[in-house]
């Protein structure tokens, strides 16, 4: 990818990177660079084909992905920094993490797992390709972004959540979903040698335990953060616990 990518950045210190996932965005963020941004330099991309980066055509690899937001870091000068990843954005930040494991200070992997094809998800992936080609983005922005709330439409944040994935190219939103059909980051696990913390909602319906069990399996210096009666957004819904387990990851050993 050689197109810029928009960014939100905020804060001054030592470079925290968050990257989301699929239907995301910068603008998700919100909280965290808030709350970040006191002790840390918070740059928050939007990938290619989704927020701020709807109209850039979305790459059909997580590897390009990786490449893109890498891309986005060397022009701003950054060399080494914690990087966090949701969902897809996970499994972007795992690839960023084995391309560039001496950048990356301390690694957050959040609501993902090894393995793009997604094991017991709500739904196949071909399932949602199927329906995005009938449905559209904006259909399927509203049924899938409920499924990353306990209380699914009627949640605090899912109204962000929903009017941000219906900002989505549908060619990115078909591209990212092949994506992440076609990844298995599986074997680089066991490479992954910097710091990591593993946070998963326990009623996540996106990744399920035995992803987060690899992970937390897999990576050798890996700690896991389990929060109680949330699902695949915890940052929306219940931000104050997230920030709080991120903060205290970050602090210097």
């Amino acid at each position: 990818m050689t197109e810029e990518l928009p960014f939100v950045r905020a804060g001054s210190g030592p470079a925290f990177v968050l990257v989301h996932g699929y239907l995301g965005g910068s603008a998700q963020w919100q909280d965290q660079l808030h709350a970040f941004a006191p002790g840390h330099d918070v740059i928050t991309p939007d990938l290619p084909g989704f927020g701020a980066a709807a109209a850039l055509p979305g790459p059909d690899s997580i590897g390009s992905f990786a490449e893109a937001v890498l891309g986005c870091l060397d022009g701003l000068g950054i060399g080494r920094f914690a990087l966090m990843g949701h969902s897809m954005g996970g499994m972007i930040v795992q690839e960023m993490a084995a391309r560039a494991g001496d950048r990356v200070e301390k690694l957050v992997l959040y609501g993902t797992g090894p393995l793009g094809r997604m094991p017991d998800r709500f739904e196949p992936l071909e399932t949602s390709m199927e329906r995005l080609a009938t449905e559209g983005v904006a259909a399927t922005a509203d049924r899938i972004c409920a499924t990353w709330f306990v209380k699914g439409n009627d949640a605090t944040g899912y109204a962000l959540a929903r009017d941000l994935g219906r900002r989505a190219n549908p060619q990115a939103a078909r591209n990212a979903l092949v994506a992440m059909r076609d990844w298995d980051g599986r074997a680089a696990l066991a490479k992954l040698r910097m710091p990591c913390r593993i946070v998963w909602g326990d009623q996540d319906r996106s990744y399920r335990w035995p992803q987060v069990e690899a992970l937390w399996r897999g990576i050798p210096d890996a700690s896991l953060a389990v929060v109680p009666e949330a699902s695949h957004a915890v940052h929306l819904e219940k931000p104050a616990l997230f920030n709080a387990m991120i903060r205290d990851f970050l602090l210097p050993d």
